[in-house]
C-alpha cells in the first residue's frame, strides 16, 4: 500500500513543555482537523512538520523524546531555531509573501536576508524528508511556506510523486511580478507533479504567471516544462461537515448556547469571526456595522456585533498595530452607542473550544464574513454547517474563495459600505422561509463536497498526472532504444538523416541571425557528411543564403524556407515547384502593422514566406496578438494559396503545399534507405515525421504531442545522439 506524506509547516498538533514533559494538543485548524483522518487511512502514512517549539529550547535527548513521541502519533517533526521561525515564519512567508499574494503590495517586505532564510528552511525540510522517504511515497506539501521544497525534492528524487496545494490566493500577474523571487517560487512549484489551488481564478493567474515570466506553455491546465508535464487545477477545500452539524445537539454546545443567551439575552446577533489578519477586513466591518446603527437607529438595543478574533502573527508589528486600531474602533462604538444593558458590540479577543465556536454559529442570526481576500474561507461553511434548522444569513465577500461555490450567499463588495450596509438590513428583514431556501442549497452542496471528497479529489488528479506523464515517459529516447539506433546505423549501407536547424541542432535566440552554428556543431556535421554511406540533409525554415553560408561547405543537402527550396550535396538550389511571391506585398503592411503594437517583435523576409517574431515580446501581449494576427491571416490569405502556420513563437506565411514532408520525399523516394533518421522540434517538422516510413526514427526535441515516435530534452541531447553515430557506441 502507498504511503502519504504531509508536508505543512506546521504539525497537526502543538507541543508544549511543563516541568519537563511534552503535552500534545490537537490543532483546530481547518488543514489539521480535516486530514487528520484522511491521511491515517493510507496505513503508517506521515505527517512532516515543524511540532511549534524552538530547537533552541531542547537539547540533543530532548528531540529524539519528542521525535519518538510524535512518531506515535503518525508525525515526523523538523526542528527549527528561533533564527530559523524568525527569518523564515514571521519573515519572508508573512512579511513578504502573505501580504503580496493578498494584494497588500505596499506592506511587502522583500529582504534578501529573509528570502535565504526562507531557502534555507525548505532545504532543511528537504533533507529531514529525504531520511524517511520510500520509494512509492505520495508526497503532498500544503502551502505557501514550503514553495520550494517540490523542486528541491524533484532534484533529488525524480520519479517522487509530488503533490502541492496553495491555501491562500496566488494573486494575478501584475501583483505577483513584484516579487524579486518569482522564477524561483514558480519554478519551485512546478517541481511537483499537481499544483492545486481553491478556485479556477487562482490556478489561472498562477498559469498565466509561469506564462509570462517563465514562458512555458500550458494546454487546459497542462504545462510542458521541457521533461515533463505539471497538471494544474481547482479543489475548492470543504469542511467535515458532519462534524459541525451533529454537534449542535450535544450536551456541550447546548450548555454553551444557554451560557451565551442568558448573557445576550434574545436579542440579533450579527457573528464576526476571523483571525485578527489585515486581510480579513475587521476594521472595514466595524466601520460599515457603525454607519448602519447610525442610520437606522430603530435597530439600536435590538442587535448585538459579536466580534471574534484569534489572535494571529502577534510577533509581527503589522499585527500588533492592527489589534490596537480593532480595541480603539470597538471602544469608540461602544461608547458612542451603547446604552445600561445594551453593548453594541461584544469583543472577544482569543480562540475558542470546538463547542463555544459551535453554540456561537449556533445562535448567530447572521454571519457577516467580508475578507478583503481570502484563499477560501472555512467558517462561512462551518456557519452553514450549524443551522439544522436552516435559519440564519450568510453575508459574504467576493473576495473569499468560497463565494465561488456559495453564490446563495448575499455577496458583498468589502471595500463598499454602502453595499454592506444594505446587505445587513436586507438580512435582517429576510423571511425564515427565503432563509431556509438559500441555505439548503448551500448545505447540499457543502454536505456533498467535503474535506474528505477534497482530498479524494486531489489524489485522483495527482495520480492520473502521474500515470500520464509515464505514458508520455514511454515516449522519451531510452538507452536500449539509442543502443538499437545505433547498431542499426553501423549496419546499414545507405544511411539518410533529416535534421531541423533552430532547436535542434542549436538553442533558439532572440534573433534568428544570432544563432550561428558553433564549431563543435559544425564537427559533427563534417565527420557525418563525411562517411560515404550517409546523406546528411538540414530541413530548415532558414532563407537559402544563411543556410548556404553556414553549411554551403560542410557536404550536406540542404533545404530551406521548409521545402521552397533544395539543394542536394554537390548540386545546386533549386525550387521544388514554381512559386509567387507577389502575395507579400500584400501581407507585408499586416504584419508591419503588428509589429508596429506589439514590442519586441520584428519580421523575416524569406523568398517566398514572410515570418512574424516575437520570442522578444512580453509573452501575455505577443500571445494574445499572435492569435488575433492568426485569425487575420487565415481569412485574408483564403485566395492567395497560402498558408498560416504558428512555430516556436512566431507565425509565419508561406505557400499551400510547401513543406518540410513534401521536401523529404525528394530523398525518400529516389533510393532504398535502409537507415533513416529525422529529428526536429515543433509544429513545421510534424509534416515530415509523418512522411517517415514506420521503420525510420523519428525524434521530437521537447515533450508534447507529436507524429514522432521518441522525443528527448534538449539540442544537447541531439548532439549526444549524433556523436554516438560517429563514434559507434
Amino acid at each position: 500500500m502507498k504511503r502519504l506524506v504531509i508536508v505543512s509547516n506546521r504539525l497537526p498538533y502543538t507541543v508544549s513543555i511543563r516541568k519537563g514533559e511534552f503535552q500534545l494538543q490537537r490543532s483546530v485548524g481547518g488543514l489539521a482537523t480535516g486530514l487528520s483522518s484522511f491521511y491515517k487511512s493510507f496505513g503508517d502514512s506521515l505527517w512532516v512538520g515543524w511540532p511549534g517549539v524552538s530547537s533552541d529550547r531542547l537539547k540533543r535527548g530532548k528531540r529524539e523524546e519528542l521525535r519518538e513521541l510524535l512518531l506515535r502519533e503518525g508525525c515526523y517533526p523538523v526542528f527549527l531555531s528561533q533564527a530559523d521561525i524568525e527569518g523564515y515564519y514571521y519573515g519572508f512567508s508573512n512579511k513578504a509573501i502573505w501580504p503580496l499574494f493578498h494584494y497588500f503590495p505596499e506592506y511587502a517586505i522583500y529582504d534578501v536576508s529573509m528570502w535565504r532564510d526562507y531557502e534555507r528552511v525548505n532545504s532543511e525540510f528537504c533533507k529531514e524528508l529525504l531520511k524517511i522517504l520510500k520509494d512509492n511515497d505520495i508526497v503532498w506539501i500544503h502551502d505557501y511556506h514550503l514553495m520550494l521544497l517540490p523542486k528541491m525534492l524533484r532534484k533529488r528524487k525524480p520519479d517522487l510523486t509530488i503533490g502541492f496545494f496553495l491555501h491562500i490566493p496566488f494573486p494575478s500577474y501584475e501583483v505577483f511580478r513584484l516579487l524579486p523571487w518569482r522564477s524561483d517560487i514558480l519554478s519551485g512549484m512546478l517541481g511537483s507533479d499537481l499544483v492545486g489551488f481553491h478556485t479556477y481564478d487562482y490556478a489561472l493567474y498562477f498559469l498565466d504567471s509561469v506564462h509570462r515570466i517563465l514562458g512555458l506553455e500550458h494546454t487546459l491546465g497542462q504545462i510542458w516544462t521541457g521533461d515533463r508535464s505539471v497538471k494544474v487545477d481547482a479543489f475548492p477545500m470543504g469542511i467535515d461537515y458532519h462534524r459541525f452539524s451533529s454537534a449542535v445537539q450535544t450536551r456541550e454546545v447546548q450548555r454553551e448556547i444557554r451560557k451565551f443567551r442568558n448573557k445576550i439575552g434574545d436579542r440579533i446577533i450579527v457573528l464576526s469571526m476571523d483571525r485578527l489578519d489585515y486581510t480579513k477586513g475587521i476594521l472595514e466591518r466595524l466601520s460599515a456595522f457603525e454607519a448602519f446603527l447610525e442610520r437606522y437607529p430603530a435597530y439600536r438595543e435590538k442587535v448585538t456585533f459579536l466580534l471574534v478574533a484569534v489572535p494571529s502573527r502577534t510577533k509581527v508589528e503589522r499585527y500588533m498595530e492592527l489589534k490596537r486600531q480593532v480595541d480603539e474602533v470597538v471602544g469608540r462604538i461602544n461608547g458612542r452607542f451603547g446604552t445600561i444593558g445594551w453593548v453594541p458590540i461584544w469583543y472577544l479577543y482569543r480562540s475558542l473550544p470546538f463547542h463555544s465556536l459551535v453554540a456561537l454559529y449556533s445562535i448567530a442570526d447572521i454571519a457577516l464574513i467580508t475578507p478583503l481576500r481570502d484563499g477560501m474561507n472555512l467558517v462561512a461553511k462551518e456557519y452553514l454547517a450549524t443551522k439544522i434548522d436552516g435559519h440564519g444569513v450568510l453575508i459574504l465577500s467576493e473576495m473569499a474563495g468560497a463565494s465561488k461555490e456559495l453564490g446563495e450567499a448575499i455577496i458583498v463588495n468589502p471595500e463598499d459600505k454602502e453595499c454592506v450596509i444594505s446587505a445587513i438590513k436586507t438580512a435582517l428583514e429576510m423571511g425564515e422561509d427565503e432563509q431556509r431556501e438559500r441555505n439548503r442549497a448551500m448545505q447540499d452542496r457543502l454536505r456533498r463536497y467535503t474535506v474528505i471528497r477534497w482530498a479524494n479529489d486531489f489524489m485522483e488528479r495527482l495520480f492520473h498526472a502521474k500515470n500520464l506523464q509515464k505514458r508520455h515517459q514511454s515516449w522519451k529516447l531510452s538507452d536500449e532504444v539509442l543502443e538499437k539506433m545505433v547498431e542499426d546505423y553501423l549496419s546499414g549501407e545507405a544511411r539518410l538523416l533529416f535534421l531541423d536547424y533552430d532547436g535542434t541542432l542549436v538553442p533558439f535566440a532572440d534573433r534568428p541571425e544570432k544563432a550561428k552554428p558553433d564549431s563543435r556543431l559544425k564537427d559533427i556535421l563534417r565527420k557525418l557528411s563525411a562517411e560515404r554511406k550517409n546523406e546528411v540533409v538540414i530541413i530548415s525554415g532558414r532563407d537559402r543564403g544563411t543556410l548556404e553560408k553556414w553549411f554551403g561547405k560542410l557536404g550536406v543537402s540542404l533545404v530551406a524556407e521548409h521545402g521552397a527550396w533544395i539543394k542536394e550535396k554537390g548540386g545546386s538550389w533549386r525550387m521544388i515547384e514554381a512559386l509567387r511571391n507577389d502575395w507579400k506585398t500584400e501581407i507585408k503592411p499586416i504584419l508591419e502593422f503588428y509589429v508596429d503594437r506589439t514590442p519586441g517583435t520584428f519580421i523575416e523576409e524569406k523568398e517566398f514566406s514572410l515570418a512574424w517574431h516575437y520570442r522578444k515580446a512580453d509573452i501575455r501581449l505577443a500571445s494574445f496578438r499572435a492569435r488575433e494576427l492568426k485569425s487575420a491571416l487565415l481569412q485574408l490569405t483564403e485566395n492567395f494559396n497560402l498558408v498560416v502556420l504558428e512555430g516556436s513563437r512566431v507565425i509565419e506565411v508561406r505557400n499551400l503545399g510547401v513543406n518540410k514532408g513534401r521536401a523529404a520525399n525528394e530523398w525518400l523516394v529516389n533510393a532504398d534507405w535502409d537507415f533513416i533518421l529525422a529529428m526536429g522540434d515543433d509544429w513545421t517538422d510534424e509534416d515530415m515525421f509523418f512522411s517517415m516510413p514506420e521503420r525510420a526514427y523519428t525524434i521530437k526535441v521537447g515533450f508534447g504531442a507529436s507524429n514522432a515516435k521518441y522525443y528527448v530534452d534538449s539540442y544537447t541531447e541531439v548532439r549526444r545522439i549524433l556523436r554516438k553515430l560517429i563514434s559507434g557506441r
